[in-house]
């Protein structure tokens, strides 16, 4: 069991942009990261001097024209989503663009992939999630359910989504706390939950919201859902509001612990279930960033550690005693070996 007193930061590298979207090598330490400047990365921990090295498209317009958002590696393959709402499909050994589709019309902000590796799910700001093939990049089928518009008319956002472990159900976040869990056989809707707390409306000064869900994640068994964001929010202008985490059972629609923050502030950005359920990992940030470790079986937070910038994503290796984190110019390595 890992032993959460012996996490240390093993590896800190910094970059010039934000470094917004992080996939890994399985069995790994080659890590891949999405960044604000337009560039995937390929960076291996386990290398005797480790450095970023760039992906780079040989053709004009073969790769991404604006933000990197997120990447997954799936079928032997790098898949990038981008603001730009194109997938872009790279070689890993000579980091070359293989495909690229026009995947949708909005900024798209989150990937998950199949626990088969054979398809990936893509949600973005057109409210759509989409299923695309892996070897091909044909799509696969696509589920709409969330509203256009916020209750105050506004256009929302779609911000997470995640992938049951036995790959029948797929998972959508929105920004005003709506979660859909549909069922990919079927094509439907299987089930919703609601987190309204997550989403904050100023009515007077600003006539603006923020907040919503930033992140999702079924447990190993599939039987919950931990879905992660922002309690309430004071002034919208910062990300004041406490770290937020609220688990359900999502088949029966309900809510088995929330988690409102403690003193730790900002979005939970990422979430990540210890590979043998035995505790919750909560990343993100507002200024600053921070690790949070949830105990379900106790219904408590047992460890919070900052982190040295806002995490956008955070992973976990197979047996749960390393993280590796993207965000604001940097990318961390923690371990949890004694």
């Amino acid at each position: 069991m890992t032993d959460l007193s012996k996490l240390k930061v093993a590896k800190e590298f910094g970059h010039s942009a934000v470094l917004m979207g992080l996939a890994r090598m399985p069995g790994s330490q080659r890590l891949l990261v999405g960044a604000s400047d337009f560039k995937v990365y390929d960076i291996d921990l386990a290398a005797e001097k480790p450095e970023l090295k760039a992906f780079e498209a040989a053709a004009p317009g073969a790769g991404h024209t604006s933000y990197v958002t997120n990447v997954v590696v799936a079928g032997g393959k790098a898949i990038s989503g981008g603001w730009d709402g194109r997938l872009v499909w790279w070689d890993l050994a000579t980091r070359q663009p293989i495909r690229a589709v026009d995947a949708h019309a909005k900024w798209i902000r989150q990937l998950a992939v199949s626990p088969d590796g054979v398809w990936i799910a893509s949600v973005a700001d057109d409210m759509v999630a989409r299923r695309w093939e892996v070897e091909t990049g044909n799509p696969l089928g696509e589920f709409k359910g969330h509203e256009l518009l916020t209750p105050h008319h506004y256009p929302s956002m779609l911000y997470a989504c995640a992938i049951s472990p036995d790959g029948q159900f797929l998972a959508t976040g929105d920004k005003t706390g709506h979660v859909v869990i549909w069922d990919i056989a079927g094509n439907k809707q299987a089930a919703a939950v609601e987190t309204p707390v997550m989403y904050t409306w100023d009515p007077k000064q600003r006539r603006h919201s923020i907040g919503g869900i930033r992140s999702l994640a079924f447990s190993p068994d599939g039987n919950q859902l931990a879905v992660g964001g922002m309690g309430t929010v004071g002034n919208i202008d910062h990300l004041e509001g406490k770290a937020r985490v609220e688990v359900f059972d999502w088949r029966k629609a309900e809510r088995t612990h929330e988690f409102p923050g403690t003193e730790i502030k900002g979005l939970v950005q990422s979430l990540r279930f210890h590979p043998q359920g035995t505790w919750l990992l909560g990343a993100g940030g507002d200024n600053g960033g921070f690790l949070m470790f949830y105990d379900l079986a106790a219904n408590k937070v047992i460890k919070e550690e900052k982190a040295p910038m806002h995490i956008h994503c955070a992973h976990l290796n197979e047996a749960g005693d390393a993280i590796y984190a993207a965000g604001h110019q940097k990318l961390v390595a923690w371990e949890l070996k004694g």
